[in-house]
Order: C-alpha cells, then sequence, then structure tokens
C-alpha cells in the first residue's frame, strides 16, 4: 500500500534579509514513515527548512501543507488547528538547552501533555511511561540544568515523545554527544521509526546517515536541492561527501 503524503513544499522560498535568500524555490514530499536526512554546509538552508517544516518561520514566496492543511501565521493562529499541528510534529533543538526550562526532569517531561489539557491520570502515565521506556528513573527530579550533555539531550527527546508526535523533527541530534549516547539515540530513531514515527534529521555527521535514512537531501551553498535518492544510491551515483561542500 502507498504511504500517505503528509507534508508538502512547493516553490518554497525564504529569506530573513531582502533579496539574500536562504531557501530557493524548494519542492519536496514528504510520507508517513519516511526516515529522511538533510546534508548540507553550514548556512545552505537545513535549519530554515526544518523550522519552516516545525511552523516556527514561515514561507516568503511558496506554500507549505501538512496533514492536508496550508501552515501559514494565520492558519496557526487558529486555536483547534494550531493544537492539532503543534500535537502532530516534535522538534528536537540541537541545543538541549534552548529547549528544557522547567524546575525539574518530570515537570520538564509533562509539560507538552498538560498543554494538550489531558487529565492528571493521562499526564502522569505518559511522563512516567516515557521515563521507563528511556530509562530516566535517577534524573526525572533532578534540574535540568544540573545534567551532563547527553542526559538534557534524553531528557529533550523525552519531552517530546511525551505528547506522542507522529512526526519527528531533529537538528543535528548527535551534537556533542559521546560515542556510547551516541548509539543510544541511534538505535533510539530507528526503534521510534518501526514504531510508525517519521523522522526528518539534519546531521553533518556522514558516518550515521545509512542507519537513520530511507532518503537523503542534499542542499548546496545556493540554497538549492541538488541531491536527492537513497544514501545507497547517492554513495553510490552522486558521491555524497563531494556533494556536501559544494
Amino acid at each position: 500500500m502507498d504511504k500517505e503524503k503528509i507534508m508538502k513544499i512547493r516553490d518554497v522560498s525564504f529569506e530573513y534579509i531582502l533579496d539574500e535568500p536562504v531557501l530557493k524555490d524548494i519542492n519536496l514530499d514528504i510520507y508517513s514513515g519516511e526516515k529522511i536526512v538533510i546534508l548540507g554546509a553550514n548556512g545552505s538552508g537545513k535549519s530554515s527548512l526544518q523550522k519552516i517544516l516545525n511552523g516556527l518561520i514561515f514561507p516568503s514566496k511558496g506554500e507549505y501543507r501538512a496533514f492536508g492543511q496550508l501552515v501559514t501565521e494565520e492558519t496557526l493562529n487558529d486555536e483547534q488547528f494550531s493544537q492539532s499541528f503543534r500535537q502532530r510534529i516534535g522538534f528536537i533543538f540541537q541545543n538541549s538547552d534552548a529547549q528544557l526550562f522547567s524546575t525539574n526532569v518530570w515537570e520538564e517531561i509533562a509539560f507538552g501533555p498538560l498543554q494538550m489539557k489531558l487529565n492528571f491520570k493521562e499526564v502522569n502515565d505518559r511522563v512516567n511511561g516515557v521515563i521507563k521506556m528511556l530509562n530516566l528513573e535517577s534524573l526525572k527530579d533532578r534540574p535540568p540544568y544540573k545534567l551532563s550533555g547527553g542526559e538534557k539531550k534524553k531528557v529533550a527527546i523525552a519531552s517530546i515523545l511525551s505528547i506522542n508526535p507522529e512526526v519527528l523533527i531533529l537538528d543535528e541530534p548527535t551534537n556533542g554527544l559521546d560515542p556510547r549516547t551516541q548509539r543510544w539515540l541511534i538505535n533510539l530513531l530507528v526503534e521510534l521509526n518501526n514504531a510508525g514515527k517519521t523522522l526528518i534529521t539534519c546531521t553533518h555527521n556522514l558516518d550515521i546517515v545509512e542507519e537513520i535514512a530511507d532518503r537523503v537531501i542534499v542542499f548546496n551553498e545556493n540554497h538549492e536541492i541538488v541531491a536527492e535518492g537513497s544514501p545507497i544510491r547517492l554513495r553510490i551515483y552522486y558521491q555524497i561527501k563531494s556533494y556536501y561542500f559544494l
């Protein structure tokens, strides 16, 4: 059975400064259950595309649709649409400190479910379920700012998983992690995808691409998509590392 198209980018350009685009005429379809990795040099537009997909910024030109609905600043001002959209897409920042703000880990993981207006039992079940799944029991009463970098990353991921999104968007998820925590994270992403989650990951770590991607999208420094395909196909036919530094 064909997979459902859940995100559609059409002729999208974006600029922070007038006449200095960071995305140029991007067309992209994303399907339910995919594992996508976005590659490109710094400044090529990868993170800006992720922010558009997460509704943090909006196209300067073109349109973005998610789950069949047009995503704009206006549509996200609609409370019903915004709540549904935010529950279906989770964004994990490169810098975990930008994501963590609560008094302790338990409250951090509970924040999302509380915003969904779930009753206390449902919130408690979700939080404790995610804590058990990620083996965070020893951290649940600790303040996030006192955690190690790897522990912060785990808590940031847990705070997103507690809302049970369909799509996970990850910006440089292995950045700054030790090899053991990197391996934990890669295994977790594979498990989440096997459970049906759609993964959209930006990374500079080419060594992990074949494990966490069915499809790779490569940007050049002109902010355009220059290659797209399976990791193996790109490695053989497009020489990923050469494109990466175009």
